[in-house]
């Protein structure tokens, strides 16, 4: 069988970028059964059409905004990456700390993680339908569910209730996803119940952990949470340079997972 050729190995690049959000060269060469460098070449030659924004070994959509998807197609996305971030995440968490999990997919895995490891005494509070029904026969875990109304696309929380119980609340650690990083523009999210309840989470947490794939690079919703400065720890599977960089320079620690 012969090798594909240019135009069959970039749109099988777009179909992966379309149902992942992000592509490594090690994976499409594996596929394809090409050198990385002819990924590389092939990349490049997406990004000089506009198409994609290369990444440090791989790339992202050039499509730069974040659309609200429900959250179980979102939990398919870089399903392998996220598990890692939350193992990672997870980590973290303390014998008796009290931690606020967000609506995310990442956090999800967190708590996840938090559930395979021995640990007592831990308080987690959400805003997130799913989290919390996973912590149901944890009795390590005790759980302090954000009231309001549900939002059916994300089984998530919002709304006067769950900004008073923040506000009446104060947390060692916020673990945060969102749905866009952008440097300039800082962590975003689709939705403004969604981000004004985040801005409320960085204010009651000691600490704010961004977990976040690096598909999530250069990308923005429709809603700021914050800029960079909040940010203290970013938990990613990859991260470019040049962001790199950035983050470091704003004095937020990248923890790669």
């Amino acid at each position: 069988m012969s090798s594909p050729g240019p135009a069959e190995r970039r749109s099988y690049a777009l179909d992966q970028l379309d149902e992942k959000g992000h592509v490594s060269v090690n994976a499409l060469s594996s596929a394809l059964d090409v050198s990385d460098v002819t990924i590389r070449k092939d990349l490049q030659f997406l990004e000089d059409q506009n198409l994609v924004i290369r990444t440090h070994g791989g790339a992202i959509s050039a499509d730069q905004f974040a659309y609200d998807v429900p959250f179980e197609k979102k939990a398919q996305r870089q399903k392998e990456e996220k598990q890692r971030i939350g193992k990672k995440a997870a980590g973290m968490v303390k014998n008796q700390d009290t931690v606020i999990l967000d609506s995310g997919t990442t956090t999800l895995q967190v708590l996840r993680g938090l559930k395979d490891r021995d640990i007592e005494g831990v308080t987690v509070s959400t805003n997130s339908v799913h989290i919390a029904l996973e912590t149901t026969g944890t009795p390590e875990i005790d759980v302090l569910l954000l009231g309001g109304t549900v939002r059916s696309k994300s089984a998530s929380v919002v709304g006067p209730y769950a900004e008073q119980m923040l506000r009446d609340h104060s947390f060692s650690k916020l673990f945060l996803a969102g749905d866009g990083i952008d440097i300039g523009h800082g962590l975003t999210t689709t939705d403004d119940q969604e981000a004004y309840l985040n801005r409320l989470m960085i204010e009651s947490a000691d600490q704010t952990i961004v977990v976040a794939d690096s598909s999530k690079f250069g990308r923005r919703g429709l809603c700021r949470i914050c800029e960079i400065e909040p940010i203290d720890v970013l938990i990613t599977d990859a991260v470019p340079d040049d962001i790199d960089r950035r983050l470091t320079e704003n004095n937020v620690r990248v923890v790669i997972a």
